[in-house]
């Protein structure tokens, strides 16, 4: 009996040995995927990592934005209101088409626009393994230039062991989450299988704001002592009712919750919503990836991708002019109808290709990454009315206007992190970039635009950190950048590419209880695209060089394990951020107003997240988010002012662990606001000139609109895990 005992435990723990060498080759090779646009813990860039685990305690049905709230020098917003739909982020001040974004690799910035839809892959953070945002430019990485930071994304790893899940929440607003996951485990230690699905529905804090959100990801693996190689597609369909309009500051006192998206008079002048004003969007995903270890020193990795995009915007137009939509005039009962109400649908359908390529020479002192990426982006807009009171002699679903863009994108780099002695590493990182980006056609207000611009850019990076001891460490890097205009700066006739110098100081400790890192940065800008704080006809921000300008600023964060179940995360930034001198026009006339806050850019942003963990079993978290006042424009007006706000959420939960069936059942409890603070993440602010009030004489008139966030609400979740 003893020697079948001793057998047994023998061989428990060879095949406990073999799954975690598995395992642990698995991971290595799966951090190779990345390696090209990922940093290490010691490399001299700021940056924070979110785990799988950490993702899942707040992972009820907000946005991957919404969940990096509490990361040092970020902003978010959600046009909606409660963070489910169109979500925002900003950081340092640099919206989210100036945050460089990869997925395994692979760009997901829109190639034409530069922003990150995350709504068209809503729930995407139940399949990430982890995420890392790296402050400032960083290293180099695939896609367009990161002018604010870079933010890459690794998607869940290879799974020992065969297992499944199934997730749901409920919350305010009619707010639900359902998915399903699982996973095969390895096959013969050689395949794994695995997958989601989720759908997301919510009516939004805002009037109709809803949304009906629905994803998938699916994975297929292959792993062997050298080799690992991954097949994985997802993606999503969205139907977002539209919310960004915002409302007007009248509004905002009397009704926070008003949605003016769909408004429109009928016959009987009584004012109507149509209720089919909605983004109906589906974009899929399809990657491939080939990691091999080639020996102890060298490995590879090759990435294939290819997006699909295609969908539309609905909007209800009252009163539009035939001509502006290729419509010759009516005559009826000899009155000539040069109008009409209308339904019209601005249409997208884009392909993507990407192909990444990467070495890896790794030993003792020298740590080297060098490979090259290139992407096509082929894009179609066009219009289609679909409905018109008076339609003329136009079909159902005529082309009112239509033109398409590409863009070629190709990039080579090489980077290294050389020990020149064991506690001091010097790095370096050259990388060439080179674009094309053409467009024939009109644009939605049928205006020819016709772009054929290259651009090279060269962006070199240096850096340093020394080892003070064990537990401490100090860098010092120094990055260039340079990025192209988007489509939209391109209609509203911007063509200079903007250029950045950032320069990194930090020091980091690292105890067993005690981490802080603390960084002083100063990013210079030639020709910065600034956001104006105007929106285009579809809620797009418009931006324009803004000559020379700067972002100077100090982050600390840490991480305080104390009284042996209480942890602190505060993170805190003080920044300045002035155009140097801005120029703008004012009353008909040029003027010069010299040094001007950056639109976006609050000078101060704190977090601070206070938890408890008495056991095992129970999670308690109080989540504090600090914004200090902002402008939404460049010229300093007090009426493009949003005030600071102070939010507090609470996270409560709870595990039962090897219960029944499963595995382990989890609740999770999230308050948001819980002080029921009425207050507004974002807005957008506009001058116009008024030339009719008094003739012959200009007067610049300002406005604002805002987009308030929700008041107290909740998300509860259980996770039943087999």
């Amino acid at each position: 009996m003893k020697k079948i005992i001793v057998c047994f435990i023998l061989f428990q723990t060879t095949v406990w040995a073999q799954d975690m060498a598995v395992l642990k080759d698995t991971v290595q090779l799966e951090e190779v995927v990345v390696k090209a646009v990922r940093v290490d813990e010691k490399a001299p860039f700021a940056q924070s990592t979110i785990t799988k685990k950490e993702i899942e305690k707040r992972n009820l049905g907000q946005d991957v934005p919404i969940l990096m709230n509490f990361l040092p020098s970020v902003v978010t917003t959600s046009d909606a209101g409660a963070g489910v739909g169109y979500t925002g982020i900003r950081v340092r001040g640099s919206d989210a088409t100036r945050v460089n974004v990869t997925i395994n690799g692979i760009p997901y910035n829109d190639a034409e626009s530069q922003g990150t839809f995350w709504v068209n892959i809503s729930d995407f953070a139940s399949s990430v393994e982890d995420l890392q945002l790296q402050r400032g430019v960083g290293t180099s990485t695939n896609g367009s230039g990161a002018f604010g930071a870079s933010l890459n994304l690794l998607t869940e790893s290879i799974s020992n062991r065969a297992n499944a899940e199934i997730n749901s929440s409920f919350g305010s607003f009619n707010t639900f989450k359902h998915n399903v996951k699982f996973s095969t485990g390895l096959i013969g230690n050689h395949f794994e299988l695995a997958g989601r699905l989720s759908v997301i529905t919510s009516d939004g804090y805002i009037d109709r704001a809803s949304s009906d959100l629905k994803s998938y990801f699916l994975q297929g693996a292959y792993k062997d002592e050298n080799t690992l190689i991954k097949a994985l597609t997802f993606g999503g369909h969205e139907i977002t009712y539209q919310a960004w309009y915002g409302i007007d500051a009248e509004t905002l006192k009397t009704d926070r919750k008003f949605n003016f998206a769909g408004i429109y008079t009928d016959q009987n002048g009584e004012t109507q919503f149509y209720d089919n004003e909605v983004d109906n969007y589906q974009q899929d995903h399809f990657q491939l990836h080939w990691s091999e270890k080639v020996n102890n020193y060298w490995s590879t990795n090759i990435g294939l991708n290819y997006t699909k995009g295609k969908g539309y915007f609905e909007q209800y137009k009252e009163d539009e002019s035939l001509e502006d939509y290729d419509i010759d005039p009516i005559s009826i009962g000899g009155e000539s109808i040069e109008t009409t109400d209308l339904i019209r649908r601005r249409w997208l359908d884009n392909d993507f290709y990407v192909i990444n390529a990467t070495g890896n020479y790794n030993d003792s002192k020298l740590d080297l990454v060098f490979g090259g990426s290139y992407s096509l982006y082929d894009g179609d807009h066009f219009g289609e009315i679909i409905w018109a009171r008076f339609a003329g002699d136009s079909e159902i679903r005529d082309r009112y206007y239509q033109g398409n863009g590409t863009k070629k994108d190709f990039s080579v780099f090489a980077k290294a992190t050389y020990k020149i002695r064991q506690n001091w590493a010097v790095y370096g990182d050259l990388q060439e970039r080179f674009v094309n980006y053409k467009t024939t056609g009109l644009t939605s207000d049928r205006i020819a635009l016709v772009v054929d611009e290259n651009y090279a850019f060269f962006n070199p990076k240096f850096g340093t950190t020394y080892d003070i001891n064990k537990e401490q460490n100090i860098y010092f890097s120094y990055a260039r950048a340079n990025r192209e205009p988007n489509r939209n700066d391109f209609e509203n006739g911007v063509e200079k590419p903007e250029k950045l110098n950032d320069f990194e100081l930090g020091w980091r400790l690292n105890k067993s209880k005690t981490q802080i890192n603390a960084n002083i940065y100063y990013m210079a800008y030639e020709d910065q695209l600034v956001l104006t704080g105007e929106l285009d006809d579809v809620g797009n921000p418009i931006r324009t060089n803004s000559g020379e300008s700067y972002r100077l600023g100090f982050e600390l964060d840490a991480r305080l394990k104390f009284l042996d179940h209480w942890t602190l995360i505060p993170s805190l930034t003080l920044s300045s951020n002035k155009n140097i001198d801005f120029v703008t026009t004012i009353d008909g006339e040029i003027v010069d107003l010299g040094k001007t806050n950056i639109a976006f850019s609050p000078d101060v942003v704190g977090s601070n997240m206070l938890l408890y963990q008495p056991n095992e079993q129970w999670y308690f978290g109080l989540l504090s988010k600090y914004v200090g006042e902002q402008y939404m424009g460049n010229i300093d007006s007090e009426g493009s002012k949003l005030d600071s706000y102070f939010i507090n959420d609470l996270n409560v939960g709870y595990t039962l662990n090897d219960f029944w069936i499963f595995k382990s059942v989890d609740f999770n409890l999230l308050v948001n606001n819980i002080f029921n603070v009425k207050y507004v993440s974002n807005g957008y602010f506009y001058t116009y000139d008024d030339t009719w009030s008094n003739p012959g004489e200009t007067i610049t008139i300002e406005g604002a609109g805002y987009y308030p966030q929700a008041e107290i609400n909740f998300l509860a979740g259980l996770s039943l895990k087999f």
